[in-house]
């Protein structure tokens, strides 16, 4: 009998000490970067040496050495330990957080910024997350992880605010240096060993598939939709911030904004995930949350001057970015072939923050030449652009990844085993690679007849 794992038991005690471990990590990285959004424009522009551009440069360029560098670390770490090429890019990331922290002036921080996004350990993370779990509880695991992100990502635009408040920009980045030492502590002594690293197609980037992806056009279109949303956020919030400080509300006050803002968007998107989701709807929901966007930076283009109007355009920009934010993952792992999802995601990583990166630098360079309206209608011109690539989408499948291990199923048996899989009501793609011992499924979960394929899977 083929013992291949039972697909509806539960997380071990391992498996679950990795998963909540290294999204912990996860998310101490993620909240030092966040944090700085609100207001790196604002306390660095009175550094020696800055102007807006230089500012903007110094608010994106940790999102260029993260697209350049993040591919590579999660391909070093197929041959190196795991756990060292993860704190060896925590250790960059301290190093640069404390560069910043010392410096005196605009270049110091450029420079700081830089070093922490050679810190690129995210590929890393996911690889050894993979190497923890089980194949049937490795998609769970990895929503933790982007879980993590998204609470990161609202603690932090709330925490930034007061704690530059009270101890300036450097304070932020002291902060930021001892969450990154926290997350190798963390690393060093909470995250298990893993017994043997191996290549992990959902997880990882695999070089030789790259064509794959890229000739993928459903693909592409995401690609550019999260190059484009973190275009946006970056050249946004380099004068967001520097707008509601010259409409009257001090810098320390900020927070109070982007707290009940945050919450009361996110609350909103709500009903919105699950129409996209439940009710099968991704295409119309995605395509009016990218509309929203493009309404958000038309009010702040019309309305920076005003505190109020900038505090409902904020709030609408973000029930836009929030419902985009949680949707393109979920299409990019609907669109992708199960045993491309990993290259998939890597090039999709390398986008947004290469999407960082311009916005930042071009939001920086727009305001310094030609004013804060120029920043918001460029941003309006780059939504518009997505919006009119996203409406020729095709409307996703509605499937998601399913693994299942193969490690007692002999390579002579692969065509009959898919065979009988795909009788199983719910599974619409299988693939399987013997050499990974994993066979990468597509399932309908509205009508998967788990019992069935646990049955199989039992009986096999």
């Amino acid at each position: 009998m083929t013992q291949v794992q039972d697909i509806t038991s539960p997380m071990t005690a391992m498996e679950k000490r990795a998963t909540v471990s290294l999204a912990s990590i996860y998310a101490l990285r993620m909240l030092g970067l966040f944090m700085l959004l609100p207001v790196m424009s604002l306390f660095t522009e009175q550094m020696p040496g800055s102007t807006p551009k230089l500012v903007g440069l110094t608010m994106g360029i940790y999102g260029l050495t993260q697209a350049v560098l993040q591919i590579p670390f999660g391909l070093l770490s197929d041959k190196l330990s795991r756990k060292t090429v993860i704190i060896s890019g925590l250790v960059l990331f301290v190093l640069g957080s404390v560069v910043a922290a010392l410096a005196t002036d605009i270049y110091g921080v450029l420079i700081g910024r830089a070093l922490q996004g050679c810190g690129a350990v995210s590929a890393a993370v996911m690889a050894l997350l993979a190497d923890l779990t089980q194949e049937v509880h490795r998609t769970k695991a990895m929503a933790t992880i982007g879980a993590s992100i998204g609470v990161s990502f609202g603690v932090a635009i709330t925490l930034g605010p007061i704690i530059a408040g009270q101890f300036g920009i450097s304070g932020i980045f002291w902060m930021i240096a001892v969450l990154a030492l926290l997350a190798i502590l963390v690393m060093l002594f909470i995250v298990p060993n893993p017994q043997r690293i191996s290549i992990h197609r959902e997880a990882e980037y695999i070089p030789s598939e790259l064509g794959s992806v890229i000739k993928n056009p459903e693909l592409l279109r995401l690609n550019y939709g999260i190059f484009a949303l973190h275009l946006i956020l970056m050249a946004s919030f380099v004068v967001v911030p520097l707008q509601m400080r010259d409409a009257g509300l001090s810098s320390a006050s900020h927070w109070m904004v982007y707290l009940p803002v945050l919450v009361t968007s996110m609350a909103m998107i709500i009903p919105f995930v699950i129409i996209a989701e439940k009710k099968r709807q991704m295409k119309k929901v995605f395509l009016g949350a990218i509309s929203v966007l493009i309404l958000s930076n038309l009010g702040f283009s019309v309305f920076h001057g005003e505190l109020v109007g900038l505090i409902a355009c904020l709030w609408l920009f973000f029930c836009g970015f929030n419902l985009l934010e949680a949707t393109l993952p979920s299409l990019i792992s609907k669109t992708a072939p199960g045993d491309l999802k990993g290259t998939a995601m890597g090039i999709y990583s390398s986008a947004q923050f290469m999407g960082a990166f311009l916005g930042g630098a071009s939001g920086g360079w727009l305001y310094c030449e030609y004013g804060v309206t120029a920043v918001f209608v460029f941003s309006v011109a780059i939504a518009a652009s997505w919006l009119l690539i996203a409406a020729f989408m095709s409307p996703p499948r509605y499937v998601a990844n399913l693994l299942l291990s193969l490690r007692h199923v002999l390579p002579e048996q692969a065509e009959q085993f898919s065979k009988q899989l795909l009788m199983i009501e719910g599974v619409e793609e299988v693939s399987l690679h013997f050499q990974e011992q994993s066979a990468y499924l597509k399932v309908d979960n509205q009508k998967l007849d788990k019992q069935q394929l646990s049955q199989f899977l039992a009986n096999w």
